[in-house]
């Protein structure tokens, strides 16, 4: 693993980390501390009764792969492509449990290609939200309308616009979008994201450093994808599965966290 770093110790939101894993190029954002409001405002259209809106206080920073896990990388690390919309290699992978990411992450972690002092990770939830919105309280990072102009999603079901867009059916190669403010990119649609947490009710009042539920029958998934309808990327949208499952339209984001 080959290891460049713009700054050693990073103190603003998007400074990159620029990795080697097994041949492939790897950039990741930081994502320094901070307090935000999670879940929507009961306004916002769409909402769903599990997105009630509270203060999260995350106090370490981490830092998130600038798009989901590619399929070029998930090869070079596992020897295999489980997705279904092959062509592109850098097209994110898809058709993968979160059994299947766990695993890849300890083999990345077993292996020591993390850097010094970090270890791979899914984010949390609330990690994921926050790095999602990149200091925004809209429906999305880029404002309050989406009908796949913005996003890999169903624009024939747009979202604050009556203008109907265009529906792929399929992936997209990763930086087909413009990324957020922190230089992330298909943090709205394209593939559901797996994160670290059991899905679980959020809790009233304000939390810091929330970790989810001790245990469940599913895990969080979100983001979004290029077969759900726009309001469905929102950045409070939450969707959960079981563990074992694939489909082809979940792949998943690497985390760089403390190893401490």
């Amino acid at each position: 693993m080959s290891l460049s770093l713009k700054s050693t110790s990073p103190t603003l939101a998007g400074d990159p980390l620029e990795l080697e894993i097994k041949g492939v190029k790897a950039v990741f954002r930081y994502c320094p501390p901070g307090r935000f409001l999670m879940g929507s405002p009961e306004d916002e259209a769409e909402r769903l009764y599990n997105e009630t809106q509270h203060e999260v206080t995350l106090t370490r920073g981490f830092w998130l792969l600038e798009t989901p896990i590619m399929q070029r990388l998930w090869k070079a690390v596992t020897g295999k492509n489980p997705s279904e919309f092959k062509g592109a290699a850098a097209r994110p992978v898809e058709t993968v449990s979160w059994e299947d990411c766990d695993r890849f992450i300890e083999n990345l972690n077993s292996a020591g290609l993390a850097p010094r002092g970090l270890r791979f990770d899914f984010p949390t939830e609330s990690e994921w939200e926050y790095a999602c919105r990149a200091g925004t309280t809209t429906p999305f990072s880029f404002g309050t309308a989406l009908n796949g102009d913005r996003a890999n999603c169903d624009g024939n079901n747009p979202y604050g616009t009556m203008e109907k867009g265009v529906y792929l059916g399929e992936t997209t190669p990763v930086k087909s979008y413009a990324p957020n403010a922190w230089g992330l990119y298909d943090m709205h649609g394209n593939v559901l994201e797996w994160c670290k947490d059991w899905y679980g009710a959020y809790p009233s009042g304000s939390v810091t450093d929330p970790q989810g539920p001790s245990g469940g029958s599913g895990r969080v998934l979100r983001g979004g994808s290029w077969h759900v309808i726009a309001g469905s990327c929102r950045s409070a949208n939450r969707y959960h599965n079981a563990p074992s499952t694939r489909n082809l339209y979940c792949g998943f984001r690497l985390a760089l966290r403390s190893a401490e």
